[in-house]
């Protein structure tokens, strides 16, 4: 008995529900952070005093570094889950790029942009 090479369609279907509502999801998240980031940046004429920048200029500079890493890290994940929408669409999604097997449900639902099952992850 051969074993399966590819997910049923409807499996895709539940795959590209689940990277679609992630996708939508870290898409408004990334907007929210950048919207943030340009609020950070534009102090208005409130902040005339020297002594209020000394004080938090360095809370503010951190805040800015955690928020642009988040940024950072939300558009490397969304660019991963578009490329999975793409797997989906051209028949690929949910083969192992190293073993060629199968990548179990479990796994696609947790992770569903990886592309290694957890053995292949793993190095074994």
């Amino acid at each position: 008995m051969d074993p399966q090479l590819r997910y049923s369609e409807d499996d895709m279907k539940e795959f590209e529900t689940i990277i679609s509502e992630k996708l939508t999801n870290s898409k408004k998240e990334l907007a929210y952070i950048r919207e943030s980031l340009s609020r950070k940046n534009d102090h208005g004429t409130d902040l005339t005093g020297s002594g209020y920048l000394s004080l938090e200029d360095g809370a503010e500079t951190a805040e800015k570094e955690h928020l642009n890493q988040m940024a950072s890290r939300l558009q490397k994940f969304t660019a991963q889950l578009e490329l999975a929408m793409i797997r989906i669409k051209n028949g690929t999604y949910g083969v192992c790029i190293e073993t060629g097997k199968l990548i179990p449900k479990e796994r696609l639902r947790a992770v569903p942009h990886t592309q290694h099952t957890i053995e292949a992850k793993l190095g074994k």
